[in-house]
């Protein structure tokens, strides 16, 4: 990725040049970031070490616990020295790497929910072959290609954003590098770029949005037929408006910042809403997903005790 301009660093505005909210700021976003780390760490640390959470549906929670905190030490920590410090500035390397690691871990979280909503379909409405799908090997096949495409995915982006033109200001209005943003500091034509964010991302949101829609409403559907206890139905449906709360908050911005066009965009609006999937969405997951799973409870309980 090589820079073809005499840009050898940018400058991050950030989320406020308000002073005296600068310090309050820090403050949440730190203890927004401690959560982040603490709840998906904690998950990841029980998912690995408890032979009774060995199963596909910890599997996939293990990596998306991996997943979030990654994606969220991908961007908070600079904001963090940024909300601190006068001096905001970002190397051009640092700013494509940053770039492409954001967009990497999103996509892949953004495919391994899918993969997620497919294992309980199976789970609900296959329960005697689930054994047989959704075995180790289909588990580490299905998981190592999420991450090798959002790898490529990503790929795509830093690559061609590195290559444009910057020859004016280098001020991004932003918190993070992300693509949006250095298109509109670039000089050149930067259509090819618009027609990537809107067409490959919008294509990767919206086939994996339908696919999680497919998957919930054939549960429900066979719920509905199948099941004869109102407790056992209220409870799966429960569990299914908790996840679809996380997918809400996961692809509800994405289409808001990535597949709308550009001439209805504004920066103070893009960098709220990204707040809300890249340091909000993080530390939800391990709620909504562990909050009444009564086997992630009982092993971070044995945990403590061993620990104790």
């Amino acid at each position: 990725m090589m820079n073809q301009t005499s840009v050898t660093e940018f400058l991050l505005l950030g989320v406020t040049d308000i002073q005296v909210l600068q310090p309050v700021l820090f403050v949440v976003f730190l203890a927004i970031y401690s959560l982040s780390l603490s709840g998906n760490g904690a998950i990841l640390m029980v998912v690995i070490s408890d032979p009774r959470l060995h199963s596909p549906m910890y599997f996939f929670l293990g990596n998306l616990s991996c997943l979030d905190i990654c994606y969220s030490t991908v961007t908070l920590p600079k904001m963090l020295e940024n909300l601190l410090s006068t001096h905001r500035a970002i190397s051009f390397l640092g700013c494509m790497s940053q770039l492409h690691f954001f967009h990497f871990l999103g996509s892949t979280e953004a495919m391994l929910v899918p993969v997620m909503a497919f294992d309980r379909f199976v789970a609900i409405c296959k329960p005697l072959h689930y054994s047989l799908i959704m075995n180790h090997q289909v588990c580490i096949q299905m998981a190592v290609t999420v991450w090798i495409f959002g790898f490529f995915h990503a790929l795509l982006h830093s690559v061609m954003t590195s290559r444009l033109n910057f020859c004016g200001s280098n001020h991004i209005h932003h918190f993070f590098c992300d693509v949006k943003p250095l298109l509109k500091l670039a000089c050149g034509d930067t259509e090819l770029n618009q027609w990537l964010l809107n067409n490959v991302t919008g294509t990767f949101a919206m086939g994996s949005f339908f696919l999680i829609l497919l998957s919930y409403f054939y549960i429900i559907i066979y719920l509905f037929f199948k099941t004869h206890s109102c407790s056992m139905l209220h409870k799966a449906l429960s569990t299914c408006a908790s996840h679809f709360i996380v997918v809400i908050l996961l692809f509800g911005p994405i289409v808001f910042i990535y597949i709308r066009p550009a001439s209805g965009s504004s920066m103070d609006q893009d960098w709220i809403v990204a707040i809300m999937y890249s340091v909000v969405t993080p530390v939800l997951n391990p709620l909504i997903y562990t909050l009444r799973n009564k086997e992630v409870k009982g092993a971070l309980r044995r945990v403590i005790r061993r620990r104790l």
